[in-house]
């Protein structure tokens, strides 16, 4: 087999075999050798060792023989439950159970004899769900973290009448969860389903609403000035005229920004407020 390349940070997707034939399960283990993605944690020649294997071991990948004495491929799977079973690679000689197979979930169904070729496809077509699997799982650790802080920080600022000057906003981005403060952000727009905001030279992405963010933020600090923007007052430096009638934003930093007609009003009244 091909090897993969993998970055040394990348953990290597730990793969149990399972076949009652040990010529079998040999020719599983000599197929993955080069593969340096790759990490075989243990052999099961039954399924009831399979499942104290998959249960003890909780591999990422398993190749699985369908027809085993006394407990075959399927009954492993339902005794480990759907729920905690790992990616499944069915190996068997017989091709009756392969659409039985993929109502399972199974990732793919080889069937006995097979070339490299198509055991390079399984294993490709493994490595791309369990791959998914993780980052669906991180994606989901990640949201109930952020929940958890949010819920925590909502009620600290109900009970903490300063918590208001010292907002923060917390952000998933790129796997990490950034803790942003109402004064370090410059200005926010929407993007598709997202918001980006743009905070001391960097930009963050959250899947949110303009409207709801809007209602989150404090009104003295943070002004919509597009149906697509909003800035933080006080990064403001001046109105520019741009073209019929239209004005620009500038900020700071000169960033320009569009300010349109429907928001005019809400400049004008912090002009008035203001000077």
């Amino acid at each position: 087999m091909k090897p993969d390349a993998t970055s040394p940070d990348q953990p290597r997707i730990r793969t149990l075999i399972v076949d009652d034939e040990p010529t079998a399960r040999r020719g599983v283990r000599l197929m993955l050798g080069n593969d340096r993605s790759v990490e075989v944690v243990g052999e099961a020649a039954n399924g009831f060792e399979a499942v104290d294997l998959i249960r003890s071991e909780q591999p990422d990948l398993v190749f699985l023989d369908v027809q085993m004495p006394g407990c075959d491929g399927f009954q492993v799977l339902e005794k480990i439950g759907r729920a905690n079973a790992p990616a499944v690679i069915f190996v068997t000689a017989y091709d009756e159970h392969a659409l039985h197979a993929f109502e399972v979930n199974a990732v793919d169904y080889l069937l006995k004899p097979y070339d490299d070729e198509r055991f390079n496809s399984a294993v490709a077509r493994a490595k791309d769900a369990v791959r998914r699997r993780s980052v669906e799982a991180d994606n989901s650790r990640l949201n109930q973290l952020m929940e958890f802080l949010q819920t925590r920080m909502g009620m600290k600022a109900s009970t903490d009448a300063a918590a208001e000057s010292h907002e923060r906003i917390l952000i998933k981005s790129s796997g990490d969860i950034y803790f942003l403060k109402a004064d370090e952000i410059d200005w926010i727009e929407a993007e598709g389903d997202y918001m980006k905001f743009h905070a001391a030279g960097r930009s963050h992405l959250m899947r949110e609403t303009m409207a709801r963010l809007e209602a989150r933020l404090d009104p003295k600090r943070f002004m919509r000035i597009h149906r697509s923007t909003i800035v933080n007052i006080d990064r403001l430096r001046k109105l520019s005229p741009s073209f019929a009638g239209e004005y620009a934003v500038v900020l700071q930093d000169g960033t320009k920004l569009k300010l349109s007609r429907g928001y005019h009003d809400r400049i004008a009244g912090l002009l008035k407020e203001k000077f």
